[in-house]
Parts: structure tokens; C-alpha cells; sequence
């Protein structure tokens, strides 16, 4: 019904950029929040950035400053700007969607997330 592919991880170095890419596809009738997650080994999932329909935005404590989230809604897309990276920004990436989708004569409301992407950050 719905996917979603991240894409723009990868290796960088200690105080480098990177940004993610996350879009929706499949039969979707609109798309509430947005949000990155992250999941280092060992460690739970944790929210790193989340952007509301209103593009309203909440952070981390951790990632305040140094990444921006913001999202286009035409493309069904949102992006995570990673900057001044750190080695403990080093997880997987995990985007996640609340969207509303046509099924049939009616419309439900899901999470979907997408594959993950690896981020490193070396020292």
C-alpha cells in the first residue's frame, strides 16, 4: 500500500555533513508527521527528529543545532540535514511516516518506516 525509501547514508568524517532522504509512494492520501529515528548497536531506538504537517519541528537534545529536518510535501518527501557529525551519530537511520491511505471506499491511518540507512561518523 504504502513504502518508504531512505536514501543519503553513508561514511563521513568527524565534523562532515550528510543528508538524508525519505519518500512516501503507494496510495496515500495524505501525510501527518515525519520523523527520523536512529538505532545504534546495542541501543535502543531513539526519535532524533520529527516535523508535524504544520511543519512544526522537534529535536534531540543531542542533535539541537547540528541537524535539520524539513520535508516537501509536493514530493511526499522528508529530508534529515546532518551537520558537524559526530562518531555517536554513528546508527542506523530509520524514517517514519504517520500516513493516511486509501484502502477501497475508506481511509486508514498507519506508521510505515522505511528499510534504514547506515550512518558512520569516524573520528
Amino acid at each position: 500500500q504504502v513504502q518508504l525509501v531512505e536514501s543519503g547514508g553513508g561514511l563521513v568524517q568527524a565534523g562532515g555533513s550528510l543528508r538524508l532522504s525519505c519518500t512516501a509512494s503507494g496510495s496515500i492520501f495524505s501525510i501527518n508527521a515525519m520523523g527520523w529515528y536512529r538505532q545504534a548497536p546495542g541501543k535502543q531506538r531513539e526519535l532524533v527528529a520529527l516535523i508535524t504537517s504544520g511543519a512544526s519541528t522537534d529535536y534531540a537534545d543531542s542533535v539541537k543545532g547540528r541537524f535539520a529536518i524539513t520535508r516537501d510535501n509536493a514530493k511526499n518527501t522528508v529530508y534529515l540535514q546532518m551537520n558537524s557529525l559526530k562518531p555517536e551519530d554513528t546508527a542506523v537511520y530509520y524514517c517514519n511516516s504517520d500516513v493516511t491511505y486509501s484502502s477501497g471506499s475508506y481511509y486508514s491511518e498507519y506508521y510505515y518506516w522505511g528499510q534504514g540507512t547506515q550512518v558512520t561518523g569516524s573520528s
